[in-house]
């Protein structure tokens, strides 16, 4: 086995399944003249810019200028940082992003960005995700917060905008690296993101965590004020960026928990960004962020988290029990149950899944679920009744397997509209209430085909489309350069004549760059004029 195929069989199945071939093949010449160019003028401009460990981390991660890495090759070198990297196309799942990560692996975008987006991209390419994030991954430290950030990401709650913002940018990427794009269909991708972005009802826990990661492992500068390094990928990655954000134009403030409540937009350069003391301040952000979120909150935090969001989340009782499913109803008891929690009864509606440790317990089912707080046994067949210290009280007869018939319940006296059929959990507490499925894998086995992200393959489109546009001949004369420098010989004149005939490409201006390199450097004996 590669590499490569090593990390791919140690993934689960639901993580699988967005993974794609790098396909090295299928780079043009010109794909790799745009890596050499960003490469090169990156190199030579973070010099004493980026971090000390980025320089040194590229041959650590295998990275080099002269060509587009390979997925093996960085396998082999990442692997002794106990890190792995996997192809991906494009924008993936946010929810798929995190979890990688949080398993110490990369998802690196397999496509390349075009000539024409050279200073910067919107979309993810492998530029940005080999180039801008591997290297910082020398010091293990920031390897351990990148690690720790995506567990975040990953665990945070997240609401129905969320997804539609997600596949408002993702399409909008898709669309400027598209070659036949007509303007109106980038105004309509355009307007369809800002569409999105405004239907937000509030600002989600994982919307917060993308900016906490995007104002750090994105943009992120450490060190002081005044003359910072960079480490985020985002600026290590593009010349405009890198250039850009040492600039008047850039204000530069201290790290802290403000950075959460700080939008972004990823269409265009940053005009703040924040500067950490060191790597050791990016723990102490985190952790002051983590603090705040329903996965560590758990009680009448989470619930209300994960009832607004409308999204599936899972519910962790006090015994390990995990209930995953939508939360649509609370209902206060007249007493608190336990610190934090005065909720005496929640409905969620399916589908829903019951796991412990993470790993389900029997079939997702769709019946009305409910989950009643406090001390109290519930048999698992036959008759019940349950008095609970919030005022809650429950009748009927259990059917086995936690279906409970005829069940009538009242508050305080009053009685409550419940279902006479259902599903009933009681939990003497709820230490916490995470983002997604309890168990993400067999939530995929069971309703992965409800997911429409693998429909369309834009990104594949657009490469193809990428592939195309580029003139047979124009792509010749880019093959033609390239060998001659890996065989480091050229003839001048021919060089000449590649010139003129690049001229017949008035809009391709990385050809004459490449061109002009070769005939700048002197003659040595290892060229033949």
């Amino acid at each position: 086995m590669t590499p490569t195929e090593r990390t791919l069989a140690r993934l689960p199945a639901h993580l699988r399944r967005y993974v794609v071939g790098q396909d090295y093949a299928s780079y043009t010449p010109r794909d790799q003249a745009v890596w050499r160019h960003i490469l090169g003028r990156l190199s030579s401009h973070l010099s004493d810019k980026a971090h000390p460990v980025y320089l040194e981390g590229l041959q650590a991660t295998g990275i080099g200028v002269e060509r587009i890495p390979s997925l093996d090759e960085m396998n082999e070198r990442l692997a002794r940082l106990n890190w792995a990297a996997v192809g991906v196309r494009g924008f993936v799942p946010p929810a798929v992003f995190t979890e990688l990560q949080s398993m110490r692996v990369l998802a690196i975008a397999a496509d390349i960005r075009t000539h024409e987006h050279i200073q910067y991209t919107p979309a993810p390419d492998i530029v940005h995700e080999s180039a801008g994030h591997a290297p910082i991954l020398a010091n293990a430290r920031y390897a351990e917060y990148l690690q720790r950030s995506g567990t975040v990401g990953f665990k945070s709650i997240a609401t129905v905008e969320d997804q539609a913002v997600f596949e408002a940018i993702r399409h909008l990427s898709v669309v400027k690296e598209d070659p036949t794009s007509t303007p109106e269909a980038i105004e309509h991708a355009q307007a369809r993101l800002e569409a999105a972005s405004q239907s937000r009802r509030y600002v989600s826990e994982s919307t917060q965590a993308s900016r906490l990661y995007w104002w750090t492992a994105e943009y992120g500068l450490v060190g002081s004020l005044e003359q910072p390094r960079l480490y985020g990928a985002g600026l290590l990655s593009s010349i405009g960026e890198a250039e850009h954000c040492f600039t008047p134009a850039v204000k530069r403030v201290p790290l802290s928990l403000a950075c959460v409540k700080t939008d972004y937009d990823i269409t265009r350069m940053q005009p703040q960004l924040f500067v950490a003391r060191d790597f050791e301040h990016l723990f102490e952000v985190l952790e002051e962020f983590e603090a705040t979120l329903s996965w560590k909150r758990g009680g009448d935090h989470g619930l209300e988290e994960a009832q607004r969001a409308r999204t599936v989340n899972h519910l962790v009782l006090s015994d390990g029990r995990e209930i995953t499913g939508r939360v649509v109803e609370l209902l206060s008891g007249l007493r608190p149950v336990a610190k934090g929690l005065s909720t005496a009864l929640v409905t969620l509606t399916g589908p829903l899944m019951l796991s412990h440790g993470g790993k389900a317990l029997g079939k997702p089912w769709q019946s009305p679920t409910l989950i009643a707080f406090g001390e109290g046994e519930l048999p698992e067949q036959g008759p019940f009744q349950l008095e609970l210290a919030s005022g809650l009280r429950l009748e009927g007869f259990a059917g086995g397997g936690g279906e409970v018939l005829r069940l009538r319940g009242s508050l305080g006296g009053r009685a409550l509209e419940l279902p006479s059929v259902a599903r009933l959990f009681l939990g003497e507490g709820l230490p916490s209430v995470a983002g997604g499925p309890a168990d993400p894998g067999a939530w995929d086995r069971w309703f992965g085909e409800m997911d429409s992200f693998t429909e369309g393959e834009g990104e594949v489109q657009a490469r193809a489309r990428k592939a195309d546009a580029l003139h047979p001949a124009l792509a010749t004369l880019y093959r033609e350069v390239r060998a001659m420098r890996e065989s480091r010989q050229y003839l001048p004149g021919r060089l000449e004549q590649i010139s003129r005939a690049a001229a017949s490409f008035p809009d391709d201006w990385l050809l004459q760059a490449e061109v002009a390199e070769l005939r700048a450097l002197p003659a040595q004996e290892e060229y033949v004029a």
